[in-house]
């Protein structure tokens, strides 16, 4: 290290300090806000597995006895912890799940991490569009994830996020209900909403009939990112769920991350669970506040402590504009589309912080033009193309990489999307038409990756003429 006063050429480090002097109230993740949550002398245990700390694969000490400890504030029948984001959660839940079968039904709006563990595991997804979002994201419907069950008998589970990315809450009660009765699996990526758990009305998926949920804890809860836990209520998918966790995790997990995990439980066994329910009090009154300010909201059962509203009722259109206004009240969101704005909120968020978002909810009611957000960015990112081959192999074929305006008509070898949220425009193996080229080019998007021409054989083609394409859902 060099001496004080020195010079630094440390650019991320450097950076964050920077980001922190702006004083910004953090409506973002993670859950803790950077606000001294966790011991001062936490970084002094960086630590391995050792003799007395035990494996975080082989469990059979203090972790196992964490994870006993976080199944039974969850209400799971095994919890897993993971220090590898929830993405490792999922991963490791439909690697379980790919044992009952591999022909699955997603959401369309499923994280790209979940497309990346299909196409690794060899699971054959089959999309469901979510419907109704009002310019929001929208949520699948029971009705749709019956008909889809009727129609093939061969879907072995069903995988949906709930909340969604704008926190609109599916109707999971119903769901694995149906799920059950067609002798499927309900799988929930459920990264925006451990907190659920633990507020007046009981949300969380596991609580609600799912069979497991993939929690990224470290989003609402206050653990440090990277922190997430894989839920399972199934009896038969905790079989082996260590060994599959085991397949995608590093062999070296951060001990930081995993006993921020402990130590979060631990507080919510106390005085977090009370902290969490004042704060959707609080929220709950900021919500009327916009609500009689004239600004749109998603409707239905929502998350009660995620912000969503459509600032273009109020002229505020466009992410830079939307930054600069929200950075003028010295807010920092979790996520602007260019017409709606994501906040999150934690019981970390102080009093200065929801003063602030007032301010900006009132200077925006003053120019509120309608009582309907006119906004399409959400539902539009949700396009169905035409799919041409399973996403494993189309990731796999050679490839080459062109400009985006050219490769009309070629088949997507990459997942590209906007992050945040992570929800792709197109899969492997989907068609690029012009809606897909429009979306990208929107995201600033210059070249896509695709499938070779002469990558393609005989058999390839003529499954392509094979598959079908529908408004209901959409084979592979």
């Amino acid at each position: 290290m060099k001496k004080e006063g020195e010079g630094m050429n440390t650019p991320i480090y450097e950076t964050l300090k920077k980001h922190m002097k702006k004083g910004y109230s953090s409506f973002h993740t993670p859950g803790h806000k950077s606000s001294g949550f966790f011991p001062q002398d936490l970084l002094r245990y960086d630590l391995t597995e050792l003799p007395d700390t035990d494996a975080l694969y082989e469990a059979s000490g203090v972790i196992s006895k964490s994870e006993e400890l976080l199944a039974k504030l969850f209400g799971a029948k095994k919890s897993l912890i993971s220090a590898g984001g929830c993405t490792l959660a999922i991963q490791t839940m439909l690697m379980l799940a790919a044992k009952k079968g591999r022909k699955m039904l997603f959401a369309r709006n499923s994280h790209r991490s979940a497309v990346l563990a299909c196409a690794l595991i060899g699971i054959e997804p089959l999309w469901l569009m979510p419907k109704d979002g009002g310019g929001f994201g929208g949520r699948v419907r029971s009705e749709d994830v019956e008909a889809a069950l009727c129609n093939d008998p061969d879907i072995s589970a069903v995988y949906l996020t709930s909340p969604n990315y704008y926190g609109e809450i599916s109707d999971i009660g119903t769901i694995a209900e149906i799920c059950h009765a067609h002798h499927a699996l309900l799988l929930i990526d459920n990264a925006h909403g451990s907190h659920l758990a633990f507020l007046k009305e009981k949300l969380h998926p596991i609580r609600l009939g799912a069979d497991m949920s993939a929690c990224s804890l470290h989003k609402t809860l206050p653990v440090l990112t990277g922190g997430a836990a894989l839920n399972i209520a199934n009896e038969e998918m905790t079989v082996g769920a260590k060994e599959a966790m085991s397949v995608f995790g590093s062999t070296s997990p951060s001990y930081l991350v995993m006993s921020s995990i402990d130590l979060c439980r631990e507080y919510l066994e106390t005085a977090g669970a009370d902290a969490y329910r004042r704060t959707e009090q609080t929220v709950s009154e900021l919500k009327s506040m916009i609500r009689d300010a004239g600004l749109s909201q998603p409707t239905g059962c929502c998350d009660p402590l995620r912000i969503c509203f459509c600032t273009s009722d109020s002229g505020v259109e466009g992410v830079d504009s939307q930054m600069a206004f929200f950075h003028r009240y010295g807010i920092e969101p979790e996520f602007c589309d260019g017409k709606n704005v994501v906040l999150i909120c934690t019981p970390f968020n102080t009093e200065q912080d929801f003063s602030r978002v007032r301010e900006a909810v009132e200077a925006l009611g003053r120019n509120a033009r309608t009582d309907e957000c006119n906004s399409d960015v959400a539902e539009n990112v949700l396009w169905m193309p035409r799919a041409l081959m399973m996403p494993r192999k189309a990731l796999f074929l050679p490839t080459e990489t062109v400009p985006l305006q050219s490769a009309l008509g070629r088949i997507c070898a990459e997942i590209a999307c906007p992050c945040p949220p992570g929800i792709p425009v197109i899969m492997p193996g989907e068609e690029i038409d012009k809606n897909v080229i429009s979306l990208l080019l929107q995201d600033g998007r210059e070249r896509v990756r695709v499938v070779l021409p002469d990558g393609l054989s005989e058999s390839d083609i003529k499954t392509t003429k094979n598959l079908s394409n529908n408004t209901l859902f959409s084979k592979f």
